[in-house]
């Protein structure tokens, strides 16, 4: 009995389109994570990997959209693998059953480095715009996360002693944010 195809997919933004990556590709069953490349929390992955049965194919755009990094990309594919599950990266063109040669291990290394290596090329540029604007004085930062009747709101609150995780809660932020916002200067 032939497996099924899950898909799996990726996007940075809820602005990036997820279709696109397996586009025309077919597949019985898609999980798609809205997650940064470095992120670790990646709850459909993780649901991906505890519905994927032997003589499953799993489908993925490219190695980048699976895996944070090469050591995490090696992981995932021995993890499928061993397991009997077949991994097909469509933009590398490489398939990997377990089965795979000394050569197929190689490409896996040399493919998934490049991955590694043009994520960090592009945080670089990313740090070297945001630097250039600083100095041309048009880089604003990320927008606030509380507007200043919340940030008032909020001092307010916490000084009547109310918790500080129940008003982040409230407010939709993290701890942090709001003990960010108590240090900073008024």
């Amino acid at each position: 009995m032939a497996g099924q195809r899950i898909g799996y997919v990726r996007v940075s933004t809820f602005e990036q389109n997820a279709q696109r990556q397996l586009d025309e590709v077919p597949v019985d069953r898609l999980f798609i994570d809205q997650a940064s490349g470095k992120d670790t929390q990646r709850p459909q992955l993780e649901t991906m990997l505890a519905f994927v049965r032997e003589g499953d194919t799993v489908v993925v755009h490219s190695m980048d959209r699976l895996a944070r990094n090469l050591d995490d990309l090696r992981r995932l594919v021995q993890q499928l693998t061993r397991r009997a599950i077949r991994i097909e990266f469509v933009k590398e063109g490489l398939t990997f059953t377990g089965e795979d040669s000394p050569m197929a291990h190689l490409m896996l290394s040399v493919m998934g480095a490049f991955a590694e290596f043009e994520r960090s090329l592009l945080r670089e540029r990313q740090r070297e715009g945001i630097a250039l604007a600083k100095q041309r004085g048009v880089y604003r930062g990320r927008k606030p996360s509380l507007s200043a009747d919340q940030i008032t709101g909020l001092k307010r609150r916490i000084a009547a002693g109310e918790r500080k995780a129940h008003i982040a809660r409230e407010l939709g932020v993290s701890r942090e944010t709001v003990y960010q916002y108590l240090r900073a200067p008024a």
